[in-house]
């Protein structure tokens, strides 16, 4: 009889993330949008949102690489504490030095120690739960994020708009000093690999392993990894940057309100998450993994409407009424696809590897990002005042992309 799905480990971990990812959410909603609000500018906005990922592209393997040679619980708590300790300095620096410096460095150490923290808990779904659970935990997991995500711009928008950036920092300070305490007491079995060379030589041989194992042994996962790049680059990157400078300084919206507008509607994009992430638990077993290409055409045809909606209305809240519901809508079924894949690499993957081939495909994954985030930030200042047609261009290369790529699902298994 396989492991029941809420150990007592696995409702730490779960409850760890609740916290974690809460704060997570918050402070990623109130930097960037205090740097957007003090200067106006969508291309600066997404130069720096485009800097923050670097860091977690490169250290998402590194995390991959310890999470499966360390374990993963004092990983995760030595990185919690870490955060609240950037988060504090933040505080603390706050109108003293340069304010893009500041932001720029926090959200890549922010970023940078998200794309180390997030193999660890992904790696130890298979060891604290049975393989028949691997989807239930996976859509847990994407559920919670989901929730934090709602709760925390929504709650951040409110405080931030009422009370200003520092007493966000605070929060978000104790959220992640919490979930560390609270990781400390979970127990993940643990053996420690065997070693043999420089740490170097140890890197370069974990990260080789893992590539082989992605490009032969495995090569529609490689396949499938292009997929997604491609949709980061053209549809993640824009509704990041786009979403923020849409609400916040081109929709015709009350003056005063647009930071708390901007809340809300990624509030509602997390409830498409969590939407999202309880539909994979529930209809788990009738999801076919081969129809994922599916998943991603109604993914990408929200973004259609919304530049319609620019093009055609004046209305300010008429338009972003549309653009929250079809932003809600994208996060369903992304969410949905999302929990598929993952089960579908855990269950394929050997034990000893999960932990870097997870961080390897993130890593992939979100090479797209940084080009993509700093290309609509510029895309958006050029084409000022015909904002709908990036969004439109947005919608139409992704559904080219993600129509060619539907015989790439079909021969997942």
């Amino acid at each position: 009889m396989g492991k029941k799905l809420f150990t007592k480990d696995f409702t730490l971990v779960v409850l760890g993330q609740v916290i974690s990812l809460f704060g997570n959410a918050t402070i990623r909603f109130a930097l960037p949008l205090y740097l957007l609000n003090q200067t106006g500018s969508s291309a600066l906005y997404g130069m720096v949102t485009a800097c923050a990922f670097l860091p977690a592209i490169l250290l998402s393997p590194v995390g991959g690489i310890v999470a499966d040679r360390m374990n993963k619980k004092n990983i995760m708590v030595a990185l919690d504490f870490f955060t609240a300790a950037v988060i504090l300095a933040v505080s603390l620096l706050l109108g003293r030095v340069n304010l893009v410096l500041l932001q720029a460095s926090a959200l890549m150490l922010l970023y940078g120690i998200a794309g180390a923290y997030q193999p660890s808990v992904q790696a130890s779904i298979p060891v604290l739960v049975s393989q028949e659970n691997y989807m239930a935990a996976n859509s847990i997991i994407n559920t919670i994020s989901s929730f934090a995500s709602l709760a925390g711009p929504v709650l951040g928008g409110i405080v931030y708009s009422a009370y200003g950036l520092k007493p966000v920092l605070w929060v978000c300070i104790v959220c992640f000093f919490l979930s560390a305490v609270m990781e400390i007491f979970i127990k993940i079995p643990f053996e420690k690999p065997d070693s043999s060379g420089s740490l170097w030589v140890t890197v370069k041989a974990d990260f080789g392993e893992s590539i082989h194992f992605i490009l032969r042994e495995k090569p529609v996962i490689g396949k499938v990894l292009l997929v997604i790049c491609g949709i980061n680059l053209f549809l993640s990157a824009m509704m990041i940057v786009g979403m923020p400078y849409l609400i916040t300084e081109v929709l015709d919206l009350e003056a005063g309100q647009a930071n708390k507008l901007f809340g809300y509607a990624q509030g509602a994009m997390a409830a498409g998450g969590l939407a999202g992430g309880i539909g994979a638990g529930v209809f788990a077993k009738r999801l076919s993994v081969k129809k994922a290409g599916g998943l991603l055409i109604a993914c990408t045809a929200p973004v259609f409407p919304v530049g319609v909606s620019l093009m055609v209305f004046q209305s300010g809240v008429v338009n972003y009424l549309v653009l929250t519901v079809c932003c809600f809508l994208v996060m369903v079924f992304s969410t949905v696809f999302t929990v598929q894949m993952m089960s579908f690499i855990q269950m394929e993957t050997p034990q000893n590897l999960l932990g870097k081939v997870i961080a390897v495909i993130l890593t992939i994954g979100m090479c797209a990002q940084p080009l993509g985030n700093a290309f609509y930030g510029v895309l958006f200042g050029v084409c000022e005042g015909v904002e709908y047609a990036v969004v439109l261009f947005a919608g139409v290369v992704t559904m080219g992309i993600v129509v060619r790529a539907r015989k790439v699902f079909k021969e997942l298994s």
